[in-house]
């Protein structure tokens, strides 16, 4: 272990998820079982620009692992982006203390991280965020508990749109991915999965479908659509115009953000804040946390935000095949 991190700071960016506060929990908690100070700083990096920083000990993270959102709350900083704010920011770190910072959010957040980082402060990224959306990682804090949100308030329209016999449109969030959306697509029996990585706007096609559908007596049609593709309400409005079936679409939203964590992002959540605290105070640092075939790793911030993914395509074959 290295002696040159004494106190490590916290923080979550960007997007809140599900799990946040179980991996500040662990920060906190492996950070004082090696003998170092905690420090909390609120708000993302807009706090840290205002210098809203509190001291953090066991017992200041006591319940918090299944409370949803981040207690240290959360924000984005237009200031942070400049190179004056980057600056800034850093001195602040230097000012309170603080050595090292174990920063939980999603690719804006390690952009951050990594400017901080060339003004001499140690950094290591968690990656935080429902929408499964970095590419150096097989899993992000709070991707399982959006799910099974989705999954719940999908199977609640599933059974008014049976008892209509409607076609439903249900908008689920992931910014520009479709990973919620296959996952909902598949637990849920959808008959349709509208995805960024693989629509190419055939709406004929899915009006198609659904007639043929009708015609083999299926009483009604449930359509997830990623909010990368998003319009649910005007794509509604085409398809019961086209189909003359009762169409109707519902769009998630942020409830997918809030509530307890599963019990998946609780242990993920703890075993990659625990991960960050370890290799920082080894001394590596400029690095992000990875879960991948299985193991928990580490890569350099830059080849982390290089890196690219996408939907796997067996995954997306056997969707298809169960929609029929």
């Amino acid at each position: 272990m290295s002696d040159e991190i004494r106190t490590i700071g916290v923080l979550t960016s960007g997007g809140d998820a599900p799990g946040m506060n179980a991996a500040i929990r662990a920060v906190v908690r492996t950070s004082l079982a090696y003998g170092r100070k905690v420090k909390g700083i609120r708000k993302g990096y807009s706090g840290l620009l205002k210098n809203d920083i509190i001291d953090l000990d066991s017992r200041s993270v006591t319940d918090i692992i299944g409370v949803g959102g981040t207690f240290l709350y959360t924000s984005r900083s237009a200031k942070f982006r400049t190179p004056e704010g980057q600056k800034q920011a850093a001195q602040i770190c230097r000012d309170n203390g603080i050595d090292g910072i174990v920063i939980i959010g999603g690719d804006g957040s390690f952009r951050g991280a990594k400017a901080l980082s060339k003004y001499g402060i140690n950094v290591v990224g968690v990656p935080g965020t429902i929408d499964l959306d970095i590419a150096c990682t097989d899993y992000t804090i709070g991707f399982d508990t959006a799910v099974n949100t989705a999954m719940e308030a999908i199977d609640k329209v599933r059974d008014t749109s049976t008892s209509h016999e409607r076609c439903s449109i249900i908008e689920v969030m992931g910014r520009n991915c479709g990973y919620i959306a296959i996952g909902c697509g598949i637990a849920n029996g959808a008959e349709e999965i509208i995805l960024p990585e693989y629509y190419n706007y055939d709406e004929e096609r899915i009006v198609e479908h659904i007639i043929e559908s009708r015609q083999n007596g299926k009483r009604h049609y449930i359509i997830i659509n990623a909010e990368g593709i998003g319009h649910s309400t005007s794509m509604a409005r085409r398809i019961e115009a086209a189909t003359g079936i009762e169409t109707r679409a519902t769009i998630l939203g942020y409830l997918q953000r809030g509530g307890c964590p599963t019990a998946r992002d609780r242990v993920m959540a703890s075993m990659m804040g625990a991960y960050a605290v370890n290799i920082l105070v080894a001394g590596k640092t400029d690095r992000v946390v990875a879960y991948k075939n299985g193991d928990l790793c580490d890569f350099d911030i830059d080849e982390a935000l290089n890196m690219t993914k996408s939907i796997d395509s067996l995954e997306y074959s056997v969707a298809n095949i169960l929609s029929r």
